[in-house]
């Protein structure tokens, strides 16, 4: 028997061959090529600016409060009119974007935190693991999303911290699910095999071979989860859950613009268009990373372009 050309390496035992820079552009290129994923991201960038300099741009201090010009209309001074105290609307509804992008980043990433582990972990070893932190998971995932993180704050009190706490943990079931079904299928590949038959150990095997090979739908999920977290942020705080007053938050501005939707509309309108804006831009982008990053998706995209 020859020897084999170089000893095998448990380094690289299990590692598919993937061309990570073309994959890279193959996924930059399918992304720039929807238009819808395209103004997703500007959105985001303008409202990523709008959370950095939010306060440089603002022409008002936020709680600056001129009773004297209250419920007054858009106009000149006031782009977006001001509110029954007098306060600029526009300075507080951009100033507000960065409540909500703050909220929908911690609460993602920790559901994030705590649901890829426990889906890697119930998939891999399955059985009895499985099953016990699968069900831990139903038990959260059956109740609905707004009540069980009323329940949560019930507990913890109102404000913005606990806020992403209990979005963060109302969120975390779709995480474990979405991993556990990824990883169900990828354990099964040769290369996880055969890093296990090398004996590479369960913690290097779920670290090299499986979670790179289940990042695309977490991903996705990741996109979408922001905009439904910034819902869930805005639905509390309308609820007076959430941000307290003084500061702003564009639910807390739907809740107070709501008493005064006949004389002054304006109260209202923009923080809800704030919302709107925000959470389409975040599932265009999510709509385009699915595209790009499931082939299956891809393929019928692809099909369904050369029928026509």
């Amino acid at each position: 028997m020859s020897a084999p050309d170089r000893p095998l390496d448990l380094h690289d035992a299990g590692t598919p061959p993937v061309e990570h820079q073309s994959r890279l552009r193959e996924v930059l290129g399918t992304l720039v090529q929807n238009r819808l994923s395209v103004l997703g991201l500007v959105i985001l960038a303008v409202l990523i600016v709008l959370a950095l300099f939010g306060e440089a741009i603002a022409p008002f201090e936020l709680n600056d409060i001129d009773v004297v010009n209250r419920l007054q209309g858009p106009s000149g001074d006031h782009w977006f009119g001001t509110d029954d105290l007098g306060r600029d609307v526009f300075s507080r509804v951009i100033i507000a974007a960065r409540v909500s992008l703050q909220v929908g980043f911690i609460a993602v990433g920790i559901a994030l935190a705590a649901g890829v582990p426990i889906g890697l972990v119930a998939g891999f070893y399955g059985r009895g693991v499985d099953s016990v932190l699968m069900r831990l998971m139903d038990i959260l995932f059956s109740f609905p999303a707004v009540l069980l993180a009323i329940a949560i704050l019930a507990v913890l009190g109102p404000g913005l911290r606990n806020a992403m706490i209990a979005i963060g943990i109302v969120y975390t079931p779709i995480f474990a699910r979405i991993t556990r079904g990824s990883v169900l299928s990828v354990k099964q590949e040769v290369y996880v095999r055969a890093a296990r038959s090398l004996g590479a150990s369960d913690a290097r095997i779920l670290r090299r071979h499986i979670l790179p090979n289940v990042l695309a739908p977490i991903i996705v999920q990741t996109s979408l989860s922001l905009a439904f977290a910034i819902l869930a942020e805005a639905a509390l705080s309308f609820l007076g859950l959430g941000v307290q007053p003084p500061e702003p938050a564009w639910g807390r501005m739907l809740a107070d613009g709501r008493r005064f939707f006949q004389d002054a509309p304006w109260m209202a309108i923009f923080p809800g268009l704030g919302i709107l804006f925000t959470v389409m831009a975040f599932n265009f982008v999510g709509d385009g990373l699915r595209d790009a990053l499931d082939p299956k998706q891809k393929s019928v995209i692809e099909s369904r372009g050369q029928t026509t």
